[in-house]
């Protein structure tokens, strides 16, 4: 297995706040990409579990038929992101992508759905297990289905 380095958390952070700040300032032109290598950008938004409230953020995607998949990897730091402990809460969701938007309905896949996606993540990034790894607990492979 090869090793992985992640960024400092600083940076990390840094650059979603620049990548939200992008999609903000040209009212969605830039920040969102349909799958080019792979893997393309939405944006999805949640409601907060706590709140009640919208809550957006902006994370890679594969197609997988008609679903959406995604990682719930927060960067790879240890803690569960933010819209995946949202997601679990209230899985009704929306995406938008490149020119739609649309509701969908989020839940964790397991088993051979997990690994034949995972493995698709793979193809996208060879040191995926090894980013992985990094983190305490196994990344949710999340699935996204329109409803």
């Amino acid at each position: 297995m090869s090793t992985a380095q992640v960024p400092p958390r600083w940076f990390v952070r840094s650059a979603w706040v620049v990548h939200r700040f992008l999609y903000r300032v040209t009212g969605g032109r830039l920040g969102l990409w349909q799958p080019r290598k792979g893997w393309g950008a939405l944006r999805l938004t949640t409601v907060g579990r706590r709140t009640g409230e919208p809550r957006s953020v902006i994370l890679g995607y594969l197609e997988d038929g008609s679903d959406l998949v995604t990682l719930a990897m927060n960067g790879w730091g240890p803690a569960e992101p933010a819209w995946w402990l949202n997601l679990q809460a209230n899985p009704d969701a929306t995406v938008e992508m490149v020119g739609l938007r649309r509701p969908v309905r989020g839940h964790a896949a397991t088993g051979e759905e997990r690994e034949r996606l995972w493995a698709r993540w793979r193809e996208v990034d060879t040191k995926l297990d090894a980013y992985a790894a990094l983190r305490p607990s196994e990344t949710a492979v999340v699935v996204l289905t329109p409803r």
